[in-house]
């Protein structure tokens, strides 16, 4: 399906998904390289701060549910533009919270609008492409996480512990600068189509679009691959800079790895989603799934040296967010426009279940005594099993030629 605007053509409305992914991107990671700031101001346990990361998770499991399902029904323009404006608003809220407990409650608000925000900027990256370059789109769509979340990694490493603050001011700011242009050059998004209202006139639920006998199978693998990705990835996100301070490197190597880790992302997830687009996507999904066992053994295993780890830290980041893209490729290929933000809404939900869970698991390794070693290796049944259902969920879609469908 392809889409029009009067006022921007594709160029634009391509860099405003992509700005619009950057700034998501951020206010995700911001918890992450706030954490050692917080930390010493709050005096935050790990438990404090594992509720503090798993907060967001919360809220954006609500907001991802809820937000694609509204969508199908309104619009995916509007749920998008007050889901920024959400976020925003309420990562400026977290930059003035002076307790922990408050802390807590401003994340899991500014999830709920980050929750709204992503399925329907996938969903309407997939309504307006081509088929020859959907994977590309969603890619670029997508790749803005990463992106954002390496930028608050640069800004940590140039403000003082003690400035931690600044971080969340910047994420809240910087959605409501960009919400003008959301207005101005996105086209209107879908609409309830004919075939939609006639879904409901029959009575069919979200359950039935989504479960019904000739989706259930795919549905079901593509919420677990979810799940695992995202456990998996929110785990690295918030964990990996007191990880790696933990093996011994300083702040700012740790920091500077962590920004490696999103740019390798956002570099390898480009490449990821351009295959998926050419008769190489069976290679590189492979590669992709094999890469990331191997890589987490290594992080465990090397020497703590800063070029090492700023290496391996890219690698993995790129390993475990190209399986991002091809899990939102498939969700977008499961489902026809009228339930896609519904279908997509209900699997980003069941992958927000797994950024609530990942933190937490970390916390709980952590606090039990593990050391960043033992840590990083006990993430390794976690990275196979993930590994499993990408392969599978990937191989359902592209068995039945759904990568293909216009």
């Amino acid at each position: 399906m392809n889409s029009t605007h009067p006022r921007g053509g594709p160029i634009w409305i391509t860099i405003v998904f992509l700005l619009s992914a950057l700034s998501e991107g951020f206010d995700v990671q911001a918890a992450g390289v706030a954490a050692t700031g917080i930390n010493r101001e709050l005096h935050a346990t790990p438990s404090d701060l594992g509720l503090f990361f798993s907060a967001a998770g919360a809220g954006l499991l609500i907001g991802s549910l809820v937000g694609g399902r509204i969508a199908d029904r309104v619009g995916r323009k509007l749920v998008l533009i007050t889901s920024i404006s959400a976020f925003g608003a309420f990562s400026l809220l977290t930059a003035f919270a002076p307790t922990m407990s408050l802390l807590t409650g401003a994340r899991f608000l500014t999830g709920i609008g980050l929750g709204g925000a992503l399925p329907n900027l996938i969903a309407l990256a997939a309504d307006i492409s081509v088929r020859s370059v959907r994977n590309r789109t969603i890619g670029v769509a997508y790749v803005g996480m990463p992106i954002g979340g390496s930028l608050a990694s640069v800004l940590a490493f140039l403000l003082p512990l003690e400035s931690w603050r600044h971080v969340f001011l910047v994420g809240g700011l910087a959605p409501m600068l960009i919400v003008p242009a959301l207005v101005a050059f996105l086209p209107g998004g879908h609409s309830p189509s004919t075939t939609a209202l006639k879904a409901r006139a029959h009575g069919r639920g979200m359950f039935q679009e989504l479960l019904g006998p000739d989706r259930v199978l795919k549905t079901l693998l593509l919420w677990l691959s979810f799940f695992l990705t995202v456990l998996t990835l929110h785990l690295m996100l918030n964990w990996l800079p007191l990880l790696l301070t933990g093996r011994g490197l300083s702040k700012n190597a740790a920091m500077a790895a962590q920004a490696g880790f999103n740019c390798g992302g956002a570099l390898l997830a480009l490449c990821q989603a351009a295959l998926l687009d050419t008769q190489w996507r069976w290679i590189s999904i492979l590669v992709c799934i094999a890469a990331l066992p191997v890589l987490l053994f290594c992080a465990a295993v090397s020497p703590a040296w800063p070029l090492t780890f700023g290496v391996l830290a890219m690698l993995l980041g790129g390993a475990i967010i190209a399986q991002q893209i091809i899990v939102y490729a498939s969700g977008s290929a499961c489902y026809p426009i009228e339930v896609r933000g519904t279908g997509v809404g209900a699997a980003v939900a069941a992958g927000r279940v797994g950024s609530l869970v990942g933190p937490l698991f970390g916390a709980a390794l952590i606090a039990s005594g593990h050391t960043a070693v033992q840590v990083l290796l006990g993430v390794l049944p976690l990275s196979t099993a993930c590994g499993a259902c990408v392969g599978l969920v990937s191989w359902q879609v592209l068995r039945s030629q759904q990568f293909s469908e216009t």
